[in-house]
């Protein structure tokens, strides 16, 4: 079969022929109908030698077909359309059983990786998945339009219902960053809280998305838009501030206008760090850097969009695109999200 594999150390990611994989005990093979682009593969890609094992089959957003199941696989039956859940843990722990194996503190100890990010991943034409837990329900829900949702829908998702105390009717939410994830974010907040959403962003083009969205303002994330979130909300600040981002201007930005008693949720992986506590954030404020989402956060992500109260921008490419697609993903002229359709 055919796959998008980060092969040697600073080199672009190649399309390959590898051995297509059977399934073991208890596993699913999916072939594979949509695979989602993300900026943590990047940050992958970014690592030193040694970081993870190589080659590495990229992408951890993935949606098939069963097309075989392992001794002892049940719940499936081949022919079903899925999403898969990525965050895999070991499936005992007391975070496991609350579908949390996002925070599952056995899978490092075990050497239990997600799909694209140690273990072989979707970017191919075939996919094994360890577990039937790990696979969701995809039903009407269209797997190109929603591939996305496994990430760029559940971790925004998990941030925002981690902060809901802070966002009755009234509140304000600011969000940072308005690319994949942020300009779900956007739509999230417009659909389960009663806040006004201030969308930040230094690309006009992500700013008008934000804006078509559901966005209440989107201003450019520059070294007005401290000033403007204050002047927004009378002095006071936002009462959560999510950053997409991650970077030190950005978390800057954070730390500047998030409310007393407020939350800044770190959801982008651009490597800065937030010093917290008194003389440096708010009154009150908590700093949070929140990992993926659960496994019943991710049904519930594909429910509003069922509903029609959210959606991913997509751009379509081909496996032989995919090297393309994550140059323009560096570049930032992705509007959305990348996915690759195999």
């Amino acid at each position: 079969m055919r796959a998008v594999q980060y092969r040697t150390i600073g080199a672009e990611p190649e399309v390959v022929e590898v051995p297509t994989p059977e399934p073991g005990p208890g596993q699913v093979r999916l072939k594979v109908t949509a695979a989602g682009l993300c900026h943590s593969d990047q940050f992958v890609m970014s690592l030193p030698e040694g970081a993870f094992p190589l080659p590495l089959t990229l992408g951890h957003e993935g949606a098939g077909v069963v097309d075989a199941l392992g001794d002892g696989a049940t719940g499936v039956s081949v022919g079903d359309s899925v999403l898969v859940y990525g965050a895999w843990g070991c499936g005992l722990c007391h975070a496991c059983a609350q579908g949390a194996e996002n925070y599952c503190p056995r899978a490092g100890s075990l050497g239990i990786q997600p799909p694209g990010l140690g273990a072989p991943g979707a970017l191919a034409e075939y996919l094994i998945v360890d577990d039937v837990r790990h696979l969701v329900p995809l039903g009407d829900l269209d797997p190109v339009a929603s591939v996305s949702l496994t990430d760029a829908g559940l971790t925004p998702y998990h941030a925002i219902v981690s902060s809901l105390p802070a966002l009755p009717a009234g509140s304000t939410a600011v969000v940072i960053g308005v690319g994949g994830l942020g300009h779900v974010a956007v739509q999230i907040l417009r659909a389960i809280t009663g806040a006004t959403v201030i969308a930040l962003d230094i690309s006009d083009d992500k700013l008008k998305l934000a804006r078509e969205v559901g966005a209440h303002r989107a201003l450019h994330s520059d070294e007005h838009a401290v000033e403007s979130i204050r002047s927004i909300t009378g002095g006071v600040g936002a009462q959560a501030v999510f950053d997409m981002v991650g970077s030190t201007p950005t978390l800057e930005i954070a730390r500047q206008s998030v409310a007393m008693n407020g939350v800044i949720q770190i959801v982008g992986i651009g490597g800065a760090v937030l010093p917290t506590g008194f003389f440096s954030t708010p009154y009150g404020a908590t700093v949070r850097a929140p990992y993926w989402g659960t496994r019943s956060e991710l049904i519930e992500v594909l429910d509003l969009a069922r509903s029609g109260a959210i959606h991913v921008e997509t751009e379509r490419y081909t496996l032989d695109q995919a090297p393309e697609a994550y140059r323009k993903m560096h570049e930032g002229t992705i509007r959305g999200r990348a996915v690759v359709v195999p």
